[in-house]
């Protein structure tokens, strides 16, 4: 799963935006208080006048923003009374540094009434305005694209959770089941059998317990895995359980979830098998269907009482627990069908899409 992106990562990432921006902004400002004095008659020794009132707006705009990051930490209306403030406070410093630096180029420039500072006034407050609106603009729009950031990654860990422990529901039945047998053999004085069981136990327990459930292994991989499995059944039910494997080459080069395939075959198993006294036989069957990969696993046995795998009413979890895995890892873009066969026996059929091993 991708790791998340670390908070200084942002932080950076938002203030090399605030100064590529900042410099833009203020010379394209520069360029049109330049040309608009040329375009009034001034003399080309304007341009020191441009530059310095231009200067002095990046410098107040910069000092503002730091008043605007102490405003955004509080309340709405506490928000808008201080940057109201500090923007009030910003347009009286930048109008009178206005003043400064472009009177002595204006010989008709005068101020002879408090109309005249409030009109210089209003026109420095529209200016600074337009950039607090900008500034809070973007602020709000990297602020809900980080919520959304952080809602997406809870989601992803969630879902990763939620497939973790779908895979690691490991039936006790099977564990109780195959440690009896085990204890049997040993009663018996079967002791290589036993052994040959602990051990092949062991390796399955360590190959379930250390394969991760999001991680994808080709389906030549995947049969072995389940071939580890099915040495304990075999061990368990000797003669009475066949299994059968028809897997295309083409197929087996295919990207399958890790052990998708064994809680289908212990439900096989153990509908299909252990209740009948001659056994049952099982088969996988494996091919390419366009940009599809079907599965299908057959059993000989009874059959389905409830041919919807999510509402089964059997104890064991594996249909509905691998239709839940399918559908977080897949979404829509996967088929899980389970039907009964004539004469007799169930059909699982699996639907995932084509992704070869290469790829």
């Amino acid at each position: 799963m991708r790791a998340p992106a670390s908070p200084r990562v942002r932080f950076d990432a938002s203030k090399h935006l605030f100064w590529m921006l900042q410099l833009v902004g203020w010379a394209a400002y520069f360029v049109l208080h330049f040309s608009a004095g040329m375009g009034d008659g001034r003399p080309f020794a304007y341009i020191g006048a441009s530059l310095a009132v231009t200067a002095c707006g990046f410098v107040v705009t910069s000092l503002l923003r730091h008043g605007y990051r102490h405003a955004w930490r509080q309340s709405t209306p506490r928000m808008i009374a201080i940057a109201l403030g500090w923007l009030v406070v910003a347009s009286i410093v930048q109008m009178r540094l206005h003043i400064h630096f472009t009177f002595p180029y204006c010989d008709e420039c005068n101020i002879d009434t408090p109309f005249g500072y409030l009109w210089y006034f209003v026109a420095t407050f529209h200016l600074l305005l337009s950039w607090t609106g900008l500034y809070f603009g973007i602020k709000f729009a990297i602020s809900l694209q980080r919520q959304k950031e952080v809602a997406l990654e809870a989601r992803n860990a969630a879902h990763a959770a939620q497939i973790r422990m779908l895979r690691y529901q490991l039936n006790p039945h099977f564990l109780f089941n195959t440690l009896n047998s085990i204890s049997t053999l040993v009663l018996d004085g079967q002791r290589e059998t036993a052994y040959r069981m602990v051990s092949g136990l062991a390796a399955f327990l360590r190959h379930s317990l250390d394969a991760d459930p999001e991680h994808h292994v080709t389906l030549a991989e995947e049969v072995e895995a389940m071939a580890r499995y099915l040495d304990i059944e075999q061990t368990r039910f000797a003669e009475r359980l066949r299994v059968h494997v028809d897997v295309a080459p083409e197929a087996a080069k295919a990207r399958v979830p890790n052990l998708i395939l064994q809680p289908l075959i212990e439900n096989a198993i153990k509908h299909a098998v252990s209740l009948r006294e001659d056994g049952g036989r099982i088969t996988l069957t494996a091919r390419r269907t366009g940009e599809w990969l079907d599965l299908h696993l057959r059993d000989d046995g009874p059959g389905f009482a409830d041919v919807d795998p999510a509402k089964t009413d059997t104890p064991c979890v594996g249909l509905p627990n691998t239709l839940e895995r399918l559908r977080l890892l897949y979404g829509e873009r996967c088929r899980f069908d389970v039907r009964n066969v004539e004469p007799h026996g169930a059909d699982v059929h699996v639907r995932i899409p084509f992704i070869d091993d290469a790829a």
